[in-house]
């Protein structure tokens, strides 16, 4: 209960901090190149995230760093949990945006700095806006920003890889960019699988190595989601190997 209370009050309790650090980021935003800009938006999430992880006190490893390119990626990651998100701003240094729900601009404060990191937002109920933000979320990439994307959609609570969808395939040829697998194992420990308390849990981020566009353009849409799929399935099953085996 401890740590439940600790983590949901530095949550919601560091959003003035962040809103007062935005406005000062944001009136230094014309003299900066959109790198040097992305880099300084990234500091303030990245906090936050990483003060969010350390109340969980749970323990979190990272491999795969050093494959990181240095041009703008299109992150794909399996979903187990809202800790996903915060464990991979923490552990990452390279900045991005994510897609998310549209319902996440009704928070306080959250969405504005959402919106500066690049994120594309989507109504999951209207088709049209779902083909906007593929549009939206490609126009991101070409314009040098990474962008992180959950392709199964919601959160699998730790009960296995589902399906992906194929939409993060269409943005990935658009723009011309690597695709980075990401796989992620043990979010769900922290929260979903607890009634929704917060307990310490062992999480492990794997980064694995870049999908050059010339590869995904030599695939078939369908071929190319189900190999980037199989990449972190095959991880994941190594993941969990690794640990039946400690």
């Amino acid at each position: 209960m401890l740590n439940s209370i600790r983590t949901f009050s530095f949550l919601f309790g560091y959003l003035p901090v962040a809103a007062i650090k935005l406005k000062s980021f944001q009136k230094k935003k014309a003299n900066m190149t959109v790198q040097e800009y992305d880099e300084l938006i990234h500091t303030e999430p990245r906090k936050w995230a990483s003060g969010i992880m350390k109340r969980t006190k749970s323990d979190i490893s990272v491999s795969g760093l050093e494959l990181l390119p240095d041009a703008p990626v299109l992150f794909v990651s399996n979903h187990e949990g809202n800790f996903d998100i915060p464990v991979i701003l923490s552990s990452i240094p390279k900045p991005f945006g994510f897609i998310s729900k549209k319902e996440v601009k009704k928070l306080p404060v959250i969405p504005v700095y959402m919106e500066d990191m690049n994120c594309v937002f989507i109504d999951r109920t209207d088709r049209r806006s779902a083909l906007k933000s593929i549009s939206d979320t490609a126009q991101k990439l070409k314009e040098g920003h990474s962008i992180l994307i959950f392709p199964e959609g919601t959160r699998s609570k730790g009960q296995g890889l589902g399906d992906f969808k194929a939409g993060f395939m269409r943005i990935a040829a658009d723009a011309g960019v690597p695709i980075v697998p990401l796989a992620i194992q043990g979010t769900a420990d922290i929260m979903e699988k607890n009634n929704n308390k917060i307990h310490p849990a062992k999480v492990k981020l794997q980064i694995l190595e870049p999908i050059e566009p010339e590869f995904i353009k030599s695939l078939s849409s369908k071929e190319a989601v189900q190999f980037v799929k199989n990449k972190i399935e095959q991880q994941l099953k190594a993941m969990q190997g690794h640990q039946q085996r400690q």
